[in-house]
């Protein structure tokens, strides 16, 4: 059960780390310097986290998600943001 909670913890932290970024990812034009960071900058922190809590790179694609999920909320959160006000 420790294991599926550490994952599990592992995932939210991918989704949390990565609103952020998606939020500010998305006032900038896609493929431009500036897109690309904000698309990549957390990677290295959930690579440390994920090795940190002992799992192999077999689990990439779940802490993937976790990033892609949170970027593409943070994007969605920018936008509505931008259309109510």
């Amino acid at each position: 059960m420790h294991g599926y909670l550490t994952l599990a913890a592992l995932i939210l932290l991918a989704v949390l780390i990565n609103l952020p970024m998606g939020y500010l990812r998305r006032s900038y034009e896609k493929f431009t310097f500036g897109w690309y960071f904000y698309v990549h900058i957390s990677i290295p922190v959930i690579i440390y986290l994920r090795i940190k809590a002992g799992y192999s790179w077999k689990f990439i694609p779940l802490t993937l998600a976790g990033a892609f999920i949170g970027q593409l909320l943070g994007g969605k959160i920018r936008l509505k943001r931008r259309n109510d006000g």
